[in-house]
């Protein structure tokens, strides 16, 4: 039996359509790519490497906060 994570599902949908050629888009198609987005968010955060992406930010975060003292 073949298994897919849906997180890596979202990951290919959203490579996907930021390939797609730059065309106007319509009201429900921008609300598609954003629920997609929101969905592949909120599946990576309690994962390892959501962890380590919020490490990340944070210390960009930080820095930059840093910086402009």
């Amino acid at each position: 039996m073949l298994t897919i994570n849906v997180a890596v599902l979202l990951v290919v949908i959203v490579i996907l359509r930021w390939r797609r050629p730059v065309e106007p888009r319509t009201r429900a198609d921008q609300m598609f790519g954003i629920t997609i987005i929101l969905v592949l968010g909120l599946l990576l955060a309690p994962t390892a490497f959501g962890h380590s992406v919020l490490g990340a930010v944070k210390q960009l975060v930080e820095g930059i906060a840093r910086a402009s003292q």
